[in-house]
């Protein structure tokens, strides 16, 4: 078996040589590792507060304080403005002061104008002239606020309705509707396609697009609320898979006339609206429409003026299914054409088309995903993204020349980059991080690709003995696939001492657990379990992202299986290595990693002594449609898939000792999946341990997820160690 070990030399020797100096003595307990523990804060990594673009001037907070960014070493940062200015301006004003500047943003980049709020309030402010732009009171139970630069209005919506204030102050009302299974403004589809919002502003301000969702057809699911005297039912909505789902459609609202055109998207009416998008003279709306059986996906052009579908610009499809997450983006300097990002070719890239919906050309290509579109530059020459070009385990920044093709890879050192574009392209901020990196922040000017590292983060763990954390690969079961691994070994291990070992899985879609990231992605809790004498080992299975579509969808119609095969092979990896107890492994994960754990201690029940599986889908019928559909189908299509696929039914093969974990309010894998495994366990005479967090939903925050580590720990301690 070929392993690919990745260290950096030179950092790998200063660490060692650190080393000599740590203290030895020091032990990290779950409050400082875990969030929401009383002395985490003490090791959390500080970047600077609240980086953002106002212009081309990146600012950041330091103290009561705005600074703006040198763009160079012979450069000093400067101030921007102060909170003591800003209120003196608001008191001269006679509005209230603002306690925090986390509330302060630059909406226009090339005017002294901040939006700021006091807590009540909302301001636009000129901090050079000292007036008040504009004021806005919203109601205290305002949510989902979208807030348009151009027209200065403020859409929001209050329980199910959608409504904006202008300038002037005046509420109008956008929606009214009485029924509360009639959701507008909101995000649809449970958040799936990309969608994370559900209103969009026009390029003018002057008209709102927004999602109106019907769900008086979809079953009501009861959860249970324990904290009152006698408990009371909390019913959601939640479509099971093969169930009916809600039906959604898109409203064009007009403040001025206050009237509202709904697109015609006609029939079927379960159907997925996605990547909505405005054209740039505001005539037309673009969606990505989906069928329910997400294999067929349409690029649809509709009048705003009419709400009448104008055109299909294209249509992909896929035997298996195609997953739309990224809306048109037209071109600064083309209106005439706009470019689509598309897994068609089996890798995420980007195409251009002309506005009849013709390929004019294939903008990326190669064995690598674009993992996010940034914008262009001041003439629209050129465009910048973010992919994994140079390995499948960082993401680098890059810069395409539109007419030539042309690549330029900005970012400079290894690790994970993310980026913010500034208003004019001109420059970059670039945060990175990588296995020995705990963090750095750059300028970079796009034109030159100089690059001016302006922060460095300090390691919390500089002074302390750490695990050491490897990071490699093997191949799997094909042969020719790389899967990624990290390997965190016990605290001062001993090569020839025997120790368990547990594997925390997710290797899900949407995951990717394993990068040149910061100690790989090791969490709290894994150097935790490290330093309390177990190996923690981590492998990104066939079915997680950014590896391509193939990569991903190999696991079609059969969740589990390969995502096991490929767990099993790192495990063959682990028992390999001398100083694993092969008779000590135990697994742990939560949601889709919960459901991994069952895969792994119930198909393989000899290899897994102890598991402990938290928020577990145990069977895909009881999952919602958009994501359980995608990647099974319905259960009507494919029976024997869910059959396969349900750990309900292999309740009787559980060998080992099982804990299974749940939020009593989960509103994402409802507690009757737990409830159904027990039942079937009851039923065939096994025995695993149940434990509830009453009040909590899919996962447990605050003080009680370090209570949630700790009993996690107590019981790997109790029945592995």
């Amino acid at each position: 078996m070929k392993i690919l070990k990745i260290c950096f030399l030179s950092i790998c020797t200063l660490s060692s040589f650190i080393s000599m100096a740590q203290d030895t003595s020091v032990q990290l307990s779950l409050e400082d590792l875990i969030p929401g523990g009383n002395s985490y804060a003490k090791y959390r990594i500080s970047f600077p507060q609240k980086l953002q673009w106002w212009g081309d001037n990146a600012t950041y907070i330091k103290g009561d304080s705005i600074m703006s960014v040198a763009k160079s070493e012979k450069q000093s940062d400067n101030l921007v403005i102060d909170k003591k200015t800003i209120n003196s301006g608001l008191e001269a004003n006679d509005k209230k002061p603002i306690k925090s500047l986390l509330s302060v943003s630059f909406p226009y980049a090339d005017q002294k104008i901040v939006m700021l709020n006091n807590g009540v309030d909302t301001y636009l402010y000129n901090f050079e002239s000292n007036k008040m732009i504009a004021s806005y009171t919203l109601p205290k139970d305002a949510a989902n606020q979208d807030f348009s630069e151009a027209s200065k209005t403020f859409a929001y919506t209050k329980d199910n309705n959608l409504y904006v204030i202008r300038e002037s102050g005046q509420e109008v009302t956008a929606t009214s509707d009485t029924d509360k299974g009639i959701v507008n403004g909101q995000s649809v589809h449970r958040n799936e396609f990309g969608i994370k919002k559900g209103t969009f502003w026009s390029p003018s301000g002057k008209q709102l697009a927004f999602y109106r969702m019907d769900e008086t057809m979809v079953t009501d699911y009861p959860l249970v609320d324990i904290s009152a005297r006698v408990a009371e039912l909390k019913d959601i909505k939640y479509p099971m898979a093969g169930m009916k789902s809600h039906h959604v459609t898109v409203g064009i609202f007009n403040p001025e006339t206050q009237q509202t055109i709904f697109l015609k998207t006609g029939t079927p009416k379960e159907k997925y609206l996605t990547n909505i998008a405005w054209s740039p003279d505001e005539k037309y709306i673009y969606l990505a429409e989906l069928n329910r059986g997400q294999d067929t996906c349409k690029l649809n052009r509709y009048e705003v003026a009419s709400g009448k579908l104008d055109a299909t610009l294209f249509t992909e499809t896929h035997s298996k299914y195609v997953e739309p997450e990224n809306s048109v983006l037209f071109l600064k300097n083309d209106p005439q054409s706009f470019i689509w990002q598309s897994k068609k070719d089996g890798h995420n890239h980007l195409y251009q088309y002309d506005l009849n919906g013709k390929l004019k050309k294939q903008l990326t290509s190669g064995n690598w995903d674009i993992i996010e579109v940034l914008g262009f530059d001041e003439a629209g020459n050129n465009l910048y993204y973010i992919s994994t070009e140079a390995s499948p385990i960082e993401k680098h920044i890059y810069q395409l020349n539109l007419k030539s093709g042309k690549r330029t890879q900005l970012s400079k050192e290894e690790g994970a980059h993310s980026a913010q574009l500034s208003t004019s392209g001109k420059y970059i901020i670039d945060r990175y991080t990588s296995q020995h990196n705990p963090g750095k922040a750059s300028i970079t000017e796009t034109k030159t690709n100089k690059s001016y590292t302006f922060f460095e983060a300090k390691d919390p763990y500089g002074k302390i003995n750490m695990p050491e954390i490897e990071i490699g690969s093997i191949k799997a079961n094909d042969g020719k696939t790389n899967l990624y691994y990290r390997l965190i070994k016990p605290l001062n291990y001993n090569p020839a001492q025997k120790y368990p070992t547990v594997v925390y899985v997710y290797g899900g879609p949407h995951s990717q657990l394993v990068d040149n990231s910061w100690m790989g992605q090791a969490r709290g809790w894994d150097i935790y379990m490290a330093e309390k004498g177990y190996v923690v080992f981590t492998i990104d299975n066939r079915g997680t992202s950014n590896r391509g579509i193939d990569f991903e969808n190999i696991t079609h119609r059969q969740l589990g299986i390969i995502e096991t095969e490929d767990q099993m092979t790192g495990v063959d990896f682990l028992k390999s290595l001398p100083y694993v107890d092969s008779d000590r492994i135990g697994v742990h994960g939560w949601s889709y990693g919960g459901f991994m754990t069952l895969n792994l201690m119930l198909r393989h029940p000899e290899t897994f002594k102890v598991g402990v599986a938290g928020g577990p889908v145990t069977d895909w019928k009881y999952y919602e449609i958009m994501y359980g559909e995608r990647y099974m189908d319905s259960p009507k299509e494919n029976p024997e898939g869910y059959s396969k696929t349900s750990m309900v039914d292999r309740a009787g093969d559980l060998k080992g000792r099982l804990l299974l974990i749940h939020g009593d309010e989960d509103p994402t894998v409802v507690l009757q999946h737990n409830l159904q495994f027990m039942k079937s366990a009851i039923k065939s005479g096994t025995h695993p341990d149940l434990f509830i967090y009453p009040g909590h939903g899919h996962n447990m925050t605050g003080h009680d997820r370090v209570h949630l580590h700790e009993h996690i720990t107590r019981y790997f301690d109790d029945f592995l160690k």
